[in-house]
């Protein structure tokens, strides 16, 4: 199926794709913070086969609109357009799927309306203030309103060095100095990464990054009782095994699946052990994924 444009409440325009079985079990994949769906390259198709998929585009993000209030580039919003997706699809139980930043949004969905939330299963995410463990310190926190500063004084020439510099060789190794394991992932399956958020407008991608940081999910994690499937990467070091431990003991019906040698982009890496463990998963609630 092509994308459709869906229309949030406050007009904004989605990008919304719909695959998979006609009938079967309704899953939302959700995206990392500058992401278009990259890193579901290998865990959709599979998903497909018995499933209804949806994968929709964040606000300013790939083809879904800029919103004209930028206030609305929030983990808190995205939940909401989540919702309007979901009622667009058809409603009913749904099994939330989230990556990085989609972690976060997929806990406030599922607080929004728990009932609807039949499963989630987060991946390489944080419940709360990411930036303050990034690499192992709060260095992420304390810079992003200088940051936000600049880029707010120098737009224009912000964006054309963005565009310059986000899909070159020197950004793939800070990336892969930070972020991933060389040894694992195919250069060519994080790429399509770089070339998305090249195009981003940069102001777009500050602006959710600044409701990312200061966004947490602690007060309600003992109120989600769905089944939870909490998949962390060992050698993650954006979101830090430990934090997925903690989410995994804090969640009332949780279970926790370490990838060995897994980054920040473990379903890219490993996509066989995280296919296996979701399905044992699924057959022990009965959910019918895979």
């Amino acid at each position: 199926m092509k994308s459709v444009s869906v229309a949030a409440a406050d007009g904004t325009l989605l990008s919304v794709r719909l695959t998979g079985r006609h009938q079967g079990p309704l899953v939302v994949l959700c995206d990392g913070v500058g992401c278009d769906g990259y890193v579901w390259r290998y865990l959709r198709p599979v998903l497909e086969n018995r499933c209804r998929v949806v994968h929709f585009h964040y606000r300013g993000h790939g083809q879904s609109e800029i919103p004209a209030d930028a206030s609305s580039l929030s983990i808190e919003q995205t939940a909401r357009d989540l919702w309007t997706v979901v009622d667009w699809a058809g409603g009913g139980p749904v099994v939330l799927v989230g990556h990085s930043m989609g972690v976060q949004v997929l806990l406030e969905a599922a607080h929004l309306r728990p009932l609807q939330t039949q499963a989630i299963v987060p991946i390489c995410g944080a419940f709360e203030r990411p930036l303050d463990t990034f690499q192992g310190s709060d260095i992420g926190a304390r810079l992003l309103p200088l940051l936000t500063g600049a880029a707010l004084k120098y737009q224009t020439g912000l964006r054309r060095i963005w565009q310059r510099v986000v899909p070159t060789e020197w950004a793939y190794q800070i990336a892969v100095a930070t972020e991933i394991n060389p040894r694992m992932i195919r250069r060519d399956d994080f790429l399509p990464y770089l070339n998305h958020m090249a195009g981003m407008d940069p102001l777009v991608f500050l602006e959710f990054l600044q409701s990312v940081a200061g966004h947490s999910a602690r007060p309600w994690l003992p109120e989600l009782a769905m089944p939870a499937l909490v998949i962390a990467g060992i050698q993650d070091h954006f979101t830090p095994v430990k934090l997925q431990r903690e989410l995994a003991a804090t969640l009332p019906c949780a279970e926790l699946c370490e990838v060995p040698g897994g980054s920040h982009t473990a379903p890219l890496e490993l996509p066989e052990l995280v296919e296996l463990r979701l399905e044992v998963w699924s057959r022990r609630y009965n959910l019918g994924l895979l």
